[in-house]
């Protein structure tokens, strides 16, 4: 009997995922454990294995299709076994909210010869409401012979004006027409570079010729090849639509402090020779959360109505991939040791830039960290994510002429920014909460009692 293989619902969040590609085929022999597919969610490029044996007779729904959790996938069976019918899943488009009814037009006044002399008396009148315009008739296709004409030429047929019948449909003349007045044949293109062009489906009146007399060249065609809008992935539309949400709805302030970094980096060189690792990004982090538990205004999240304070201190720690930005969250930090936290960050930075974190590693987060340090940023703001009241923008280390006690010394200095939401967390309070992460960081006595 064969199998029905859904999609996964890998997150709570999760309603529409997209198969990002297939690693099987039609055919093979599949076994428990088998990588089936990839599939890309709003956060993370995962694998999916099968839980069943068999032959993969039918693959339902192709890589590149986004549809919702749970759509049946593929179908594992025994060769030749009949294949179920199995309906392809669909979006339902999203509805558009009612217009609200044409206002009553205003009767027309009535001239004082004709007018009745007691206006109470006189019935209301008020126009019928405009009947809605109808519905643009959708253009028609070419013609036939337009469409075998133009074959040979690179234009966008949506640009010409059509005059055959009563709709205005694209006839051969109209393509001859539009060839002559656009200035098409004014323009001269290299054969390699129109052969490129006719295969990437270029438009050669929308290519600058960079060449002798404006020719186009190969060049110029391999410059509009690279222009072509590309789909963004999941991943980037939703980093696109949640930050510009967060820039949208709450109201960011921003708090920059300088850092002496001197005294934790002799810190780190002095566990080194012990054969003790313990990288920069953990002791922010750790020092953050310690912070966190001082001023819990920061760890809050409000709907605008009401506050929420997170009684636990979990940190998000933002990590570049390739397909974008991944926050994968630091459970408990204020509670765990430092060699402990350094292990689990590590582990969840390897996990993120395999593509291998779950949604449960992503969920969760009170608060999050942007380390850009190793990136040579002297400073630098972060965006509030969604659910929390602020972020931490970690800028690079810089040795930095400063005056202590009176004479100039170089000192690695190290900016942050706090990103605040102004509805939970005020001028003053974020301020102290900078100074605090700043003194923690200064203080080689705080990690001597830790370490």
């Amino acid at each position: 009997m064969s199998t029905k293989i859904p999609i996964p619902k890998l997150g709570q969040s999760e309603e529409t995922v997209t198969i990002e590609s297939w690693k099987v085929k039609e055919g093979d022999v599949i076994k428990k454990g088998d990588v089936l597919f990839e599939i890309e969610t709003d956060k993370a490029v995962l694998e999916v294995e099968s839980q069943f044996e068999g032959t993969l007779l039918k693959i339902i729904i192709p890589a590149g299709k986004e549809v919702p959790v749970m759509s049946i996938a593929a179908v594992i069976g025994e060769p030749g076994e009949e294949i179920p019918e199995i309906e392809q899943p669909v979006i339902a488009p999203s509805v558009a909210p009612e217009k609200s009814p044409t206002p009553p037009v205003a009767a027309p006044k009535t001239s004082s010869a004709t007018a009745p002399k007691t206006a109470a008396n006189a019935p209301t009148v008020q126009a019928a409401p405009a009947a809605p315009a109808p519905a643009p008739a959708a253009r028609p296709k070419p013609s036939p012979r337009a469409r075998r004409y133009a074959a040979d030429f690179l234009i966008d047929l949506d640009k010409v004006t059509g005059t055959g019948g009563e709709v205005g449909r694209v006839t051969e003349q109209d393509v001859k027409n539009y060839l002559e007045t656009s200035g098409y044949f004014d323009k001269r293109i290299t054969p390699a570079a129109f052969n490129v062009a006719k295969a990437e489906e270029l438009e050669l009146l929308a290519i600058e010729g960079t060449g002798d007399a404006g020719r186009i060249t190969l060049a110029d065609v391999r410059n509009a090849v690279a222009e072509k809008p590309q789909p963004m992935t999941t991943m980037r539309k939703i980093i696109a639509q949640r930050l510009s949400q967060s820039k949208q709805q709450i109201p960011h302030f921003y708090v920059t402090v300088s850092i002496d970094m001197s005294a934790l980096q002799a810190k780190r060189a002095e566990l080194k020779a012990a054969d003790i690792n313990i990288s920069v990004n953990s002791f922010i982090v750790k020092a953050v959360a310690l912070a966190l538990k001082e001023f819990p205004e920061v760890n809050s999240t409000t709907d605008g109505d009401s506050i929420i304070h997170k009684s636990r201190i979990n940190i998000g720690m933002a990590v570049s991939v390739d397909a974008g930005l991944v926050v994968p969250v630091l459970r408990n930090c204020d509670r765990m040791q430092l060699d402990e936290l350094q292990d689990v960050a590590a582990e969840l930075a390897g996990k993120a830039r395999a593509g291998k974190l779950l949604p449960e590693d992503m969920q969760g987060g009170t608060f999050t960290i942007s380390n850009m340090g190793m990136l040579g940023v002297e400073n630098f703001a972060a965006i509030i994510n969604p659910g929390e009241s602020a972020i931490l923008a970690v800028a690079s280390a810089v040795p930095t002429p400063v005056v202590i006690d009176g004479e100039i010394v170089i000192r690695d200095i190290m900016k942050v920014t706090l990103s605040c939401d102004h509805r939970t967390v005020d001028g003053a309070t974020a301020a102290m909460f900078a100074n605090a992460v700043k003194a923690k960081l200064e203080d080689r006595t705080i990690w001597d009692e830790m370490i």
